[in-house]
């Protein structure tokens, strides 16, 4: 290899050599600095590593094997506040180290209610011999904590979501209450028991099971025995409730609509959660909240319950509280429906006398609205109007007519209508009072307007296997929809013998309708075409499509028809009313197996856009038991 000459061209070759040198030599003291920084003696665990292993095992947790001075403090205050917030997501952040002492900065962030509270805390350490340690104190958790001060959590309850009926106005909202109970606070088990027995006999709720609840709870819960509306709580609870020890009257207020019992079959009703509901409620509903129970408040009860907010304090021993942070409550969303106020009180007031169970039920035929869905008290809570199933009577005989009118017969055609029938060793007759006149040979349309049954059995030859359910189809009945809520629209199903297909042809046998199906027929006929009823407007439902549609002059013959009911026939309870003509068919319904047998009592009219169907489950007959519910509504509806 040649040499460099000496010189000024050797000095200058040699500096990049030296650069070169120094560079390296940077690197290693950077190294050793580096080494010093991030390890212990011997290449051990630095200040870093350790404050990394308590914050992993803040998030899980779990500090067992922790090198952490004050640890049992620190897993008790830890496990208080996880068991009010969850588990926190703990991330390091900068550490800086001295020679015997560092401090970590640690990243907090704990899911509050609807929202994320995150905070930095100052982990201190310091190292004894090799090895670093970290120190605990309550301000590694929450940096603002003083002595003796420990976080609390407070559940903000959300405002609960109204029912809006047509137009917006609220049917369900918040309305005054006392909730009368049993305060716990002060009293022993035996004692509290006892109270409780008096209380129940007071307010009249079953006295055992009430005393077992209130022996069970807490030593200072409130237990409710009963809610009353603001101004209806009887005179007689509010003077006792002060002779019995713990008995208190706690002013509230409760999502309730205008008046008790106000469709509450379909609306449903609103109380405190039950275990099964907070269950269901997988972390949104706590024990204590008001949660639907029932009805459209259950089935609705994310969209109506909203969101619960919570406020984290820091309360001294004294109780002196502090507010560190809060994630407000998110209102629950209304939920709308197409009741109308006039409509459903009409409909209630009509049925607040009738014994059995029973229903009422309006749909404007225009939009498919159920403006009215009664169900009386009678049903004892079940939703007799858009759920029951009964036979409909000679109500389906505007389905069996329909059918007809399709075989090829027209609304003047004769057809027998004898005294009785015989099927199969299977007697049919009339109904008690039909009249004479009515006998022989009749138009189809008179055999509609008296409700011949013989007329109707005679023609059963007529029929397909599946006319009856091809007819029904194209006036909405026997087709299932999911409207958003229970809902039965009937049931027509293939005759597997002679007299049942006798019986099918007017509403017995296997036929089964509800009040809400048999209105959705009549709104078909007046709209003249299949009407889908609806009650939530905002629901979006899959329209099934119907085989043979209903056409207008079906429609047009059937409307005819369903006039000479009113006219001159079974139907004439509704003559006279004004407005619009009315349309209507009675029906009337055996059922069970103790005779004389008893009747289901059904009449459905139609006036304008509104279609009715008027039900009870035990009367004399359709005209003279559910006529004239019908006509009350009408005249009180327009």
């Amino acid at each position: 290899m040649a040499s460099l000459p000496p010189g000024p061209d050797r000095a200058s070759a040699s500096r990049p050599s030296m650069l070169v040198a120094l560079v390296a030599l940077v690197a290693l003291v950077a190294g050793l600095l580096g080494a010093s920084a991030c390890s212990g003696p011997g290449g051990g665990p630095d200040a870093g590593d350790a404050a990394r292993t308590v914050a992993a095992a803040l998030s899980k947790g779990d500090l067992r094997g922790l090198a952490l001075d004050g640890r049992p403090a620190a897993a008790a205050q830890l496990a208080a506040a996880t068991r009010l917030l969850g588990h926190p997501q703990v991330r390091l952040g900068a550490v800086t180290s001295g020679e015997r002492t560092a401090s970590a900065t640690l990243h907090w962030s704990w899911s509050v209610g609807s929202r994320t509270w995150s905070y930095d805390s100052n982990l201190p350490l310091t190292k004894s011999g090799s090895t670093w340690r970290a120190r605990w104190d309550p301000q590694v958790l929450e940096p603002s904590l003083r002595p003796g001060e420990t976080l609390a959590v407070t559940s903000i309850a959300p405002r609960r979501g109204e029912i809006l009926g047509a137009g917006g106005v609220p049917i369900v909202e918040p309305r005054p209450v006392l909730r009368v109970g049993m305060d716990r606070s002060g009293l022993r088990a035996g004692a509290a028991a006892s109270s409780a027995v008096r209380l129940a006999r007071l307010v009249g709720v079953s006295s055992a099971p009430y005393a077992r609840e209130v022996r069970a709870a807490g030593p200072r819960a409130f237990v409710e025995a009963i809610v009353f509306r603001r101004g209806q709580t009887p005179a007689a609870v509010l003077a006792g409730l002060h002779a019995i020890p713990g008995a208190r009257a706690i002013s509230d207020h409760l999502p309730l609509a205008p008046a008790k019992g106000f469709a509450a079959a379909i609306l449903g009703s609103v109380g405190p959660a039950t275990a099964e509901a907070v269950k269901a409620g997988q972390g949104r509903v706590q024990p204590g909240d008001d949660v639907g129970l029932t009805g459209l408040q259950k089935r609705y009860d994310v969209q109506l319950g909203g969101t619960r907010g919570v406020t984290v304090a820091a309360v001294a021993k004294g109780g002196a509280r502090r507010t560190l942070f809060t994630a407000p409550a998110t209102p629950g969303r209304p939920l709308r429906t197409t009741l109308e106020l006039r409509a459903q009180t009409a409909a209630e007031q009509a049925l607040a006398p009738v014994g059995p169970a029973s229903a009422l039920v309006a749909i404007r035929p225009s939009t498919g609205d159920l403006v009215a869905l009664a169900s009386g008290p009678g049903s004892k809570g079940y939703d007799t109007a858009t759920f029951g199933r009964y036979a409909p009577g000679s109500t389906f005989k505007m389905v069996t007519t329909l059918a007809l009118l399709r075989s090829g017969l027209t609304p003047s055609s004769q057809v027998p209508c004898p005294l009785q029938t015989v099927v199969d060793g299977k007697r049919f007759t009339n109904y008690s009072d039909y009249p004479s006149s009515g006998l022989g040979r009749i138009t189809l349309e008179d055999a509609l307007a008296n409700s011949c049954n013989t007329a109707f059995i005679g023609q059963r030859g007529r029929l397909g296997r599946d006319s009856l359910a091809q007819a029904a189809a194209a006036l909405g009945f026997g087709v299932d929809h999911d409207l958003g809520f229970p809902a039965f629209f009937g049931q027509v199903q293939p005759a597997t013998s002679r007299t049942q297909a006798a019986a099918d042809m007017i509403g017995q046998g296997t036929v089964l309708a509800s009040p809400m199906a048999m209105a959705t027929v009549v709104a078909s006929v007046l709209h003249g075409s299949t009407v889908l009823p609806r009650l939530l407007p905002d629901q979006q439902v899959a329209r099934s499509s119907v085989a043979h549609p209903l056409t207008p002059a079906e429609a047009r013959d059937l409307r005819t028809m369903m006039r000479a009911v009113v006219l001159r026939g079974s139907g004439s309870v509704l003559a006279g009313l004004p407005g619009p003509p009315v349309i209507a068919k009675t029906g009337t319904a055996e059922y069970g197996t103790t005779l004389p047998l008893p009747t289901h009592a059904w009449m459905v009219a139609g006036r304008g856009d509104l279609a009715v169907a008027a039900f009870v489950e035990t009367g004399t007959s359709g005209s003279h038991t559910a006529g004239p519910l019908l006509r009350q509504f009408l005249q009180a509806v327009r």
